[in-house]
């Protein structure tokens, strides 16, 4: 990754954060193939089936999308995404049984390499493939919030649901869209 494109991610970070919806989606679309090559790095260090590696891109892109407010917009961002990267990665490991310690070298830590290519298109078409498998309201939340980069707040008001229940909803739609991605890769 360069200093350039991270900088392009933590100004589209920067606007969405500030609700900015398209400036969201297009950090996410451009986010996602770094995500991956730096999950795909970390499986093969770790012993770890590259499959599990898009298992790992779906709880980063869900613990970006829940935890984004965290981010301080003053640091570059790459390494605020490298961190998260490998803490799902650890968790992925330990809830697959692979053992006890995970001993990551320090540079590991500070490491925030180039892309593979990938110009995401596949991806927005699997997930809007799945997507389209959920139901109402649920399908609508995951598509507001996750895609669209609304708030929770903004979409309770159109949906006229409480926020708790926007939440729940949103928890329950990504669970249920993490199973069925699961399922079609094994």
């Amino acid at each position: 990754m360069s200093v350039a494109q991270s900088e392009e991610w933590s100004q589209w970070m920067r606007r969405a954060i500030g609700g900015d919806e398209i400036a969201y989606r297009t950090f996410l679309q451009s986010v996602t193939p770094h995500l991956r090559a730096i999950a795909r790095r970390r499986c093969r260090a770790w012993g770890m089936p590259l499959s599990d590696a898009e298992d790992v891109v779906q709880d980063v892109l869900v613990t970006v999308h829940l935890k984004r407010g965290t981010w301080d917009p003053s640091r570059p961002i790459g390494p605020w995404l490298a961190t998260i990267v490998r803490n799902r990665a650890v968790d992925l490991q330990r809830r697959r049984g692979g053992g006890g310690r995970i001993a990551v070298p320090l540079d590991d830590v500070l490491e925030t390499l180039g892309v593979e290519p990938d110009d995401g298109a596949d991806d927005l078409a699997d997930a809007e493939r799945l997507i389209d498998r959920l139901k109402d309201p649920a399908r609508d939340i995951v598509r507001s919030i996750s895609l669209g980069g609304a708030g929770v707040k903004e979409t309770a008001a159109r949906l006229q649901m409480t926020e708790g229940a926007v939440r729940v909803a949103l928890h329950r739609a990504l669970k249920t869209l993490a199973a069925l991605y699961r399922s079609e890769t094994t």
